[in-house]
Protein backbone atom coordinates (compact mmCIF):
# COMPACT_ATOMS: atom_id res chain seq x y z
CA UNK A 1 0.00 0.00 0.00
CA UNK A 2 1.17 3.30 -0.59
CA UNK A 3 0.96 5.61 2.28
CA UNK A 4 -0.29 9.15 2.54
CA UNK A 5 -1.85 11.64 4.69
CA UNK A 6 -4.97 10.33 3.81
CA UNK A 7 -5.28 6.96 4.54
CA UNK A 8 -3.64 6.98 7.73
CA UNK A 9 -6.04 8.71 9.60
CA UNK A 10 -9.43 7.14 10.40
CA UNK A 11 -12.05 9.51 12.00
CA UNK A 12 -15.61 8.72 13.91
CA UNK A 13 -17.91 10.38 11.02
CA UNK A 14 -16.12 7.52 8.95
CA UNK A 15 -18.36 4.85 11.06
CA UNK A 16 -22.15 6.88 11.52
CA UNK A 17 -23.48 3.89 9.89
CA UNK A 18 -22.41 1.22 12.78
CA UNK A 19 -24.52 1.82 15.94
CA UNK A 20 -22.65 2.17 18.75
CA UNK A 21 -19.20 2.21 17.40
CA UNK A 22 -17.62 5.56 17.43
CA UNK A 23 -13.98 5.10 15.19
CA UNK A 24 -13.01 1.79 14.14
CA UNK A 25 -9.87 0.18 12.11
CA UNK A 26 -10.19 -3.87 10.85
CA UNK A 27 -6.76 -5.31 9.06
CA UNK A 28 -8.46 -4.57 5.88
CA UNK A 29 -8.81 -1.02 6.04
CA UNK A 30 -5.31 -0.46 7.65
CA UNK A 31 -4.22 -2.89 4.92
CA UNK A 32 -2.10 -4.77 7.75
CA UNK A 33 -1.99 -8.38 8.79
CA UNK A 34 -2.77 -8.40 12.76
CA UNK A 35 -3.91 -5.22 14.29
CA UNK A 36 -7.91 -3.86 14.61
CA UNK A 37 -9.27 -1.93 17.29
CA UNK A 38 -12.08 0.00 17.97
CA UNK A 39 -14.17 2.53 20.42
CA UNK A 40 -17.24 1.27 21.24
CA UNK A 41 -20.03 3.42 23.49
CA UNK A 42 -23.07 2.05 25.10
CA UNK A 43 -25.78 3.94 26.93
CA UNK A 44 -26.65 2.90 30.87
CA UNK A 45 -28.09 -1.17 30.96
CA UNK A 46 -26.93 -0.84 27.04
CA UNK A 47 -25.03 -4.45 25.88
CA UNK A 48 -22.75 -5.78 23.32
CA UNK A 49 -21.69 -9.12 22.37
CA UNK A 50 -19.00 -10.40 20.84
CA UNK A 51 -17.09 -13.94 20.15
CA UNK A 52 -13.50 -13.37 19.82
CA UNK A 53 -13.18 -16.66 17.71
CA UNK A 54 -9.59 -16.61 16.76
CA UNK A 55 -8.18 -13.32 18.21
CA UNK A 56 -6.57 -12.37 21.54
CA UNK A 57 -8.92 -9.35 22.63
CA UNK A 58 -8.06 -6.16 25.17
CA UNK A 59 -10.53 -4.49 26.40
CA UNK A 60 -9.65 -0.99 27.86
CA UNK A 61 -12.34 1.27 29.49
CA UNK A 62 -11.78 5.04 28.27
CA UNK A 63 -14.47 6.35 30.86
CA UNK A 64 -17.56 5.12 32.95
CA UNK A 65 -18.13 1.58 34.52
CA UNK A 66 -19.42 -2.26 32.86
CA UNK A 67 -19.94 -5.66 33.84
CA UNK A 68 -18.19 -8.24 31.46
CA UNK A 69 -19.87 -11.96 31.74
CA UNK A 70 -18.01 -14.33 29.87
CA UNK A 71 -17.16 -18.25 29.48
CA UNK A 72 -14.09 -17.52 30.69
CA UNK A 73 -15.28 -15.42 33.97
CA UNK A 74 -16.82 -12.17 34.83
CA UNK A 75 -15.90 -8.93 35.88
CA UNK A 76 -17.12 -5.59 37.10
CA UNK A 77 -14.72 -2.59 35.55
CA UNK A 78 -14.46 1.02 35.54
CA UNK A 79 -14.66 4.17 37.57
CA UNK A 80 -12.91 7.29 36.04
CA UNK A 81 -15.00 9.54 34.49
CA UNK A 82 -12.92 10.16 31.00
CA UNK A 83 -9.42 9.64 30.21
CA UNK A 84 -8.22 12.87 31.71
CA UNK A 85 -9.63 11.83 35.73
CA UNK A 86 -7.93 8.34 36.33
CA UNK A 87 -6.08 5.28 35.45
CA UNK A 88 -7.40 2.69 32.76
CA UNK A 89 -9.69 -0.14 34.22
CA UNK A 90 -8.81 -3.00 31.36
CA UNK A 91 -9.33 -6.22 30.66
CA UNK A 92 -7.33 -8.96 28.33
CA UNK A 93 -9.02 -11.91 26.68
CA UNK A 94 -7.97 -15.60 24.90
CA UNK A 95 -9.01 -16.20 21.81
CA UNK A 96 -12.94 -18.33 21.79
CA UNK A 97 -14.12 -16.08 24.65
CA UNK A 98 -18.11 -15.40 24.26
CA UNK A 99 -18.16 -12.36 25.99
CA UNK A 100 -20.92 -9.55 27.39
CA UNK A 101 -20.21 -5.97 27.93
CA UNK A 102 -22.94 -4.42 29.77
CA UNK A 103 -22.92 -0.72 30.63
CA UNK A 104 -22.99 0.69 34.25
CA UNK A 105 -25.64 3.38 35.02
CA UNK A 106 -23.75 6.48 33.12
CA UNK A 107 -22.78 3.97 30.53
CA UNK A 108 -19.53 3.30 28.96
CA UNK A 109 -16.91 3.60 26.30
CA UNK A 110 -14.56 1.37 25.38
CA UNK A 111 -11.35 0.68 23.18
CA UNK A 112 -10.61 -2.25 22.23
CA UNK A 113 -7.94 -4.60 19.64
CA UNK A 114 -8.14 -7.84 18.24
CA UNK A 115 -5.32 -9.74 17.29
CA UNK A 116 -5.22 -13.50 15.63
CA UNK A 117 -3.26 -15.72 17.25
CA UNK A 118 -2.95 -19.53 17.90
CA UNK A 119 -2.15 -19.94 21.29
CA UNK A 120 -3.80 -19.82 24.37
CA UNK A 121 -3.55 -17.67 27.80
CA UNK A 122 -5.31 -16.84 30.97
CA UNK A 123 -7.98 -13.87 31.07
CA UNK A 124 -6.83 -11.14 33.33
CA UNK A 125 -8.12 -7.74 34.23
CA UNK A 126 -5.38 -5.14 34.44
CA UNK A 127 -6.88 -2.72 37.34
CA UNK A 128 -5.66 0.28 37.90
CA UNK A 129 -3.44 0.03 40.25
CA UNK A 130 -1.40 -2.55 38.32
CA UNK A 131 -0.57 -0.41 35.64
CA UNK A 132 3.16 0.27 36.25
CA UNK A 133 3.24 4.72 35.43
CA UNK A 134 6.40 6.00 33.77
CA UNK A 135 7.52 9.84 33.59
CA UNK A 136 9.43 9.59 30.43
CA UNK A 137 11.38 11.98 28.36
CA UNK A 138 12.40 15.60 29.49
CA UNK A 139 11.61 19.42 29.27
CA UNK A 140 9.08 20.10 27.14
CA UNK A 141 8.77 16.29 25.74
CA UNK A 142 8.08 15.07 28.97
CA UNK A 143 4.90 12.63 29.10
CA UNK A 144 3.53 10.24 31.48
CA UNK A 145 3.01 6.60 30.24
CA UNK A 146 0.46 3.73 31.85
CA UNK A 147 1.68 0.52 30.86
CA UNK A 148 -1.26 -1.36 30.31
CA UNK A 149 -0.16 -4.84 28.46
CA UNK A 150 3.50 -4.41 28.97
CA UNK A 151 6.39 -6.56 26.87
CA UNK A 152 5.95 -9.45 29.20
CA UNK A 153 2.46 -9.63 29.89
CA UNK A 154 0.96 -13.06 29.47
CA UNK A 155 -0.14 -13.24 26.08
CA UNK A 156 0.88 -13.62 22.59
CA UNK A 157 0.91 -10.50 20.80
CA UNK A 158 -0.96 -7.52 22.24
CA UNK A 159 1.01 -4.49 23.76
CA UNK A 160 -0.87 -1.44 25.14
CA UNK A 161 0.08 1.63 27.12
CA UNK A 162 -2.32 4.91 27.18
CA UNK A 163 -0.27 8.48 26.93
CA UNK A 164 -0.62 11.92 28.38
CA UNK A 165 1.28 14.53 26.63
CA UNK A 166 0.59 18.54 28.06
CA UNK A 167 -0.63 20.90 25.70
CA UNK A 168 2.74 22.33 23.63
CA UNK A 169 4.81 19.42 24.64
CA UNK A 170 6.64 16.28 22.33
CA UNK A 171 5.74 13.08 23.23
CA UNK A 172 7.36 9.74 20.97
CA UNK A 173 9.88 11.56 21.12
CA UNK A 174 13.22 11.84 19.90
CA UNK A 175 11.08 10.17 17.11
CA UNK A 176 11.98 6.41 16.85
CA UNK A 177 10.86 3.24 14.66
CA UNK A 178 9.99 -0.92 14.88
CA UNK A 179 9.33 -1.93 11.59
CA UNK A 180 11.79 -4.21 11.46
CA UNK A 181 12.43 -7.28 13.10
CA UNK A 182 16.44 -7.40 14.16
CA UNK A 183 18.21 -9.59 16.50
CA UNK A 184 22.08 -9.19 18.03
CA UNK A 185 24.43 -12.60 16.65
CA UNK A 186 22.91 -13.70 20.27
CA UNK A 187 19.41 -13.52 19.72
CA UNK A 188 18.58 -10.31 21.81
CA UNK A 189 16.09 -7.71 20.45
CA UNK A 190 17.14 -4.76 18.63
CA UNK A 191 14.00 -3.93 17.29
CA UNK A 192 10.43 -4.94 16.23
CA UNK A 193 8.06 -5.13 13.30
CA UNK A 194 5.17 -3.65 14.84
CA UNK A 195 1.83 -2.31 13.45
CA UNK A 196 0.79 0.46 15.55
CA UNK A 197 -2.84 2.37 16.37
CA UNK A 198 -3.03 5.80 18.15
CA UNK A 199 -6.40 5.99 19.61
CA UNK A 200 -6.44 9.78 20.29
CA UNK A 201 -8.73 11.73 23.05
CA UNK A 202 -8.03 15.56 23.11
CA UNK A 203 -9.13 18.08 26.11
CA UNK A 204 -11.23 20.73 24.99
CA UNK A 205 -13.57 20.72 21.93
CA UNK A 206 -11.33 23.16 19.77
CA UNK A 207 -8.00 21.02 20.65
CA UNK A 208 -5.89 18.78 18.24
CA UNK A 209 -1.93 16.81 17.75
CA UNK A 210 -0.14 16.71 14.93
CA UNK A 211 1.43 13.44 14.58
CA UNK A 212 4.31 12.86 11.64
CA UNK A 213 5.05 9.57 9.94
CA UNK A 214 7.59 9.22 8.18
CA UNK A 215 11.35 6.80 6.86
CA UNK A 216 15.05 7.16 6.53
CA UNK A 217 14.12 7.15 2.91
CA UNK A 218 11.28 9.98 3.12
CA UNK A 219 9.28 7.17 0.76
CA UNK A 220 6.83 7.73 3.57
CA UNK A 221 6.28 11.49 4.76
CA UNK A 222 3.38 12.13 6.13
CA UNK A 223 2.01 14.81 8.84
CA UNK A 224 -1.87 14.24 9.78
CA UNK A 225 -3.77 16.54 12.67
CA UNK A 226 -5.56 14.31 15.27
CA UNK A 227 -8.84 15.36 16.82
CA UNK A 228 -11.26 13.71 19.63
CA UNK A 229 -11.44 10.00 18.20
CA UNK A 230 -9.14 10.21 15.92
CA UNK A 231 -7.25 6.68 14.96
CA UNK A 232 -3.82 7.42 13.11
CA UNK A 233 -1.89 4.26 11.87
CA UNK A 234 1.82 3.67 12.01
CA UNK A 235 2.42 0.88 10.06
CA UNK A 236 6.53 1.70 9.25
CA UNK A 237 8.54 4.11 10.22
CA UNK A 238 9.16 7.36 12.87
CA UNK A 239 6.39 8.75 14.31
CA UNK A 240 6.55 11.75 16.88
CA UNK A 241 3.77 13.51 18.17
CA UNK A 242 2.89 17.49 19.14
CA UNK A 243 -0.01 18.52 21.42
CA UNK A 244 -1.49 22.05 20.57
CA UNK A 245 -0.07 24.11 23.10
CA UNK A 246 -3.31 24.95 25.69
CA UNK A 247 -5.00 21.51 25.06
CA UNK A 248 -3.86 17.86 26.95
CA UNK A 249 -3.44 14.70 24.39
CA UNK A 250 -4.20 11.65 25.35
CA UNK A 251 -3.71 8.35 23.23
CA UNK A 252 -4.15 5.05 23.67
CA UNK A 253 -1.50 2.86 21.89
CA UNK A 254 -2.38 -0.94 20.37
CA UNK A 255 0.58 -2.71 19.21
CA UNK A 256 0.99 -6.17 17.67
CA UNK A 257 3.43 -7.61 15.34
CA UNK A 258 6.96 -10.10 15.09
CA UNK A 259 7.29 -9.92 18.86
CA UNK A 260 5.76 -8.83 21.79
CA UNK A 261 7.71 -6.07 22.57
CA UNK A 262 8.21 -2.35 22.48
CA UNK A 263 11.71 -2.52 21.20
CA UNK A 264 12.73 0.62 18.60
CA UNK A 265 15.31 2.41 16.96
CA UNK A 266 15.52 5.88 17.54
CA UNK A 267 16.19 8.16 14.94
CA UNK A 268 19.42 8.77 14.68
CA UNK A 269 19.29 12.38 14.19
CA UNK A 270 17.20 13.32 16.82
CA UNK A 271 18.42 10.71 19.28
CA UNK A 272 20.72 13.28 20.50
CA UNK A 273 17.97 15.26 22.19
CA UNK A 274 17.78 12.88 25.20
CA UNK A 275 21.15 14.17 26.45
CA UNK A 276 19.58 18.05 27.34
CA UNK A 277 16.83 16.42 29.05
CA UNK A 278 18.25 17.60 32.88
CA UNK A 279 14.53 18.48 34.07
CA UNK A 280 11.01 17.22 34.12
CA UNK A 281 7.64 19.07 33.17
CA UNK A 282 5.70 19.44 36.76
CA UNK A 283 2.78 18.98 35.16
CA UNK A 284 3.54 15.32 34.85
CA UNK A 285 1.60 13.04 35.81
CA UNK A 286 -1.44 13.94 34.84
CA UNK A 287 -3.56 11.11 36.52
CA UNK A 288 -2.80 9.33 39.05
CA UNK A 289 -4.91 5.93 40.41
CA UNK A 290 -7.50 6.81 43.04
CA UNK A 291 -6.37 4.96 46.19
CA UNK A 292 -9.74 3.19 46.58
CA UNK A 293 -9.41 1.54 43.53
CA UNK A 294 -9.20 -2.29 43.48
Amino acid sequence: MTWSADNLIFRPEQCNDTPGVVNRVSTRDAGWDLLGCEIRSLAAGEQWHHDSEGCEVALVLLGGTCSVESNRGNWQLGGRRDVFSGVADSLYLPRDTQFEVCAGDDGVEIAWAWVPTDRDHEPKRVAPGQCQIEIRGGHNATRQINHIIPPGFDCHRIVACEVYTPGGNWSSYPPHKHDTHTETPDGALLEADLEEVYIYKIQGPKGYAIQRVYTDDRSLDAAVVAHDNDIVLVPEGYHPVSAAYGFDCYYLNFLAGSAQSLAASDDPDYAWTKDTWNHQDPRIPMVSVDPGAS
